[in-house]
């Protein structure tokens, strides 16, 4: 009687998970959008912070050693601020703003 029990419920739960989902709406993407964007600019920061941190400790490396900065095989980059977040719609507004008609 448990045999069937449980059989009868894995495909029942199995039915389940095999069901379709409905297609998101626009607002739901454009959410799903924007925090992906949100993460996107999170990261950035986050290897912004990285590349700092890194420097800092070289710079202090290098001083407390007596070490002089060894020359570079290849050049790193430099650390890049991504600036502060800038939502999609308020990005693109100021683009998209016609420029006033000037006299003359």
């Amino acid at each position: 009687m448990k045999n069937i029990f449980i059989l009868t419920s894995a495909l029942t739960l199995a039915g389940a998970a095999l069901a379709k989902l409905p297609a998101p709406s626009e607002e739901a993407k454009a959410k799903a959008a924007e925090a992906a964007a949100k993460t996107a600019h999170a990261n950035k920061v986050a290897d912004y912070q990285l590349c700092k941190s890194r420097e800092k400790v070289a710079a202090h490396y290098y001083k407390t050693t007596g070490k002089g900065k060894p020359a570079a095989k290849e050049p790193t980059p430099a650390c890049a601020d991504p600036g502060p977040y800038k939502p999609a719609d308020q990005a693109a507004a100021p683009a998209a703003s016609p420029k006033p008609a000037g006299k003359g």
